[in-house]
């Protein structure tokens, strides 16, 4: 089968086409023809030697990516059959060798693929959208009375945490460029703030929650506008101990998260797909050979949606 290896941290010519046999499974796994990759910045942040790169170099051959959607076709799992379409997050932070034509994947993993939905569009609602499932519903508990600040609302984590945070029924404030302002709000958002033009703390308040996907000095200011007794979790850098404090001294909640693969918040996911709650915007594909070019995409940060590889 064709795979990517990742030959040494680096660039993206670092990311090279090899020939690998087909992986074997082993007991409650399945092996998946894989139609789809989604590309997410820890993708990228793990090729250049951060991330989680240290982890997956102890074991060669390195084979980045984590999200797939794809067919079974060899099953040693009651939870699915040959023929199967599935899709999920695979052996997340661990190694989950998506970049090629067969995964080997834990059952425990994975969920049906809509058959409404493209296996582009579920690739795509993966990490991202285990990332802001988990957030929001496993961690956060937000509630429909709830006002919730969405950083990066454009974003791959971002688009789903709006439309998942409205399908519960909060009150929506997205951030993002102005060139982005209609997409939020067509994803349900109910105010926007241009992050470019105006500073957000001095264009909201009162917030109950604040989902925080950038980092840095972005969470000390999303500390003023969260209430006592709210609470912010970030994604990408988590919090140092003196943002942790901060948080604590305003009596707000304040902590990282790492999203984990898990197959029954797949199916959660799923079902939303499947009624249309939710929708993937898969933004660009790009064709296997050109998995390289995807990760230079998604390292621009300035991608609405999500970026998918087609094989």
């Amino acid at each position: 089968m064709k795979a990517i290896i990742l030959t040494e941290a680096g660039g993206i010519e670092k990311l090279v086409i090899n020939t690998l046999p087909v992986p074997v499974i082993t007991e409650n796994e399945v092996l998946i023809q894989v139609k789809a990759i989604s590309i997410n910045p820890v993708d990228a942040k793990t090729r250049s030697g951060k991330g989680l790169y240290g982890r997956l170099k102890e074991n060669p051959p390195v084979i980045l990516g984590w999200d797939i959607s794809g067919i079974v076709t060899e099953s040693n799992s009651p939870l699915f059959k040959t023929g199967d379409e599935v899709f999920g997050m695979v052996n997340f932070p661990g190694h989950g060798r998506a970049y090629a034509e067969y995964v080997a994947a834990p059952a425990a993993h994975l969920a049906l693929k809509p058959a409404n939905i493209s296996h582009e569009e579920a690739a795509a609602a993966t990490l991202a959208a285990l990332t802001a499932w988990q957030a929001l519903v496993s961690h956060a508990k937000i509630k429909a009375t709830d006002k919730i600040l969405i950083h990066a609302a454009a974003g791959g984590v971002g688009h789903y945490a709006v439309q998942i945070a409205k399908h519960i029924g909060a009150y929506v404030v997205g951030t993002s460029s102005a060139k982005n302002k209609d997409f939020v709000m067509e994803l349900g958002a109910d105010e926007h703030i241009d992050y470019t033009s105006q500073r957000f703390e001095e264009a909201t308040s009162a917030i109950d929650f604040t989902l925080d996907t950038i980092g840095g000095d972005n969470i000390d200011r999303s500390l003023e506008v969260i209430k006592t007794g709210g609470t912010i979790i970030s994604i990408p850098s988590g919090l140092n101990e003196e943002v942790t404090s901060k948080a604590s001294a305003k009596g707000i909640n304040g902590y990282f998260i790492l999203v984990e693969s898990n197959g029954e918040d797949m199916k959660q996911i799923a079902a939303l797909l499947e009624k249309g709650i939710i929708k993937s915007h898969v933004s660009k594909t790009y064709p296997f050979e050109q998995l390289p070019e995807a990760h230079s995409a998604i390292e621009s940060g300035r991608t609405a949606g999500k970026i998918v590889v087609t094989v």
